[in-house]
């Protein structure tokens, strides 16, 4: 079955650099879009960016544009979220996300739009 697996989080000062990765199997990962969503205590889940199957394409929520890159490396099946400049505004629990199409069929920037999710990894930047 599809298992999407979320590591990297932690605890960090504000101004620090964390990456995630998304370590992902039991699908052809080469062909899928991939996400990054995050949802702080008390709020919903958002969007925070996309990078198409081939890595041609990025999407980036306005709140994370300059600090935050998403990568992939299909010969490893992971996907990453490298996160600069943190600010605790970015405390979250982060979840990556899986679809054939979401950028393709859909905008990619709605849970939604894709099927498979890992179990997050959470976030916590002090101030």
């Amino acid at each position: 079955q599809v298992q999407l697996v979320e590591s990297g989080g932690g605890l960090v000062q504000a101004g620090g650099s964390l990456r995630l990765s998304c370590a992902a199997s039991g699908l052809s990962f080469s062909s899928y879009d991939m996400g990054w969503f995050r949802q702080a205590p008390g709020k919903e889940r958002e969007f925070v960016a996309a990078i198409s199957w081939s890595g041609a394409s990025t999407y980036y929520t306005d709140s994370v544009k300059g600090r935050f890159t998403i990568s992939r490396d299909n010969a490893k099946n992971t996907v990453y979220l490298q996160m600069n400049s943190l600010k605790p505004e970015d405390t979250a629990v982060y979840y990556c996300a899986a679809d054939p199409g979401a950028l393709y069929s859909g905008t990619g920037f709605r849970d939604r739009e894709y099927d498979y999710w890992g179990q997050g990894t959470p976030v916590t930047v002090s101030s």
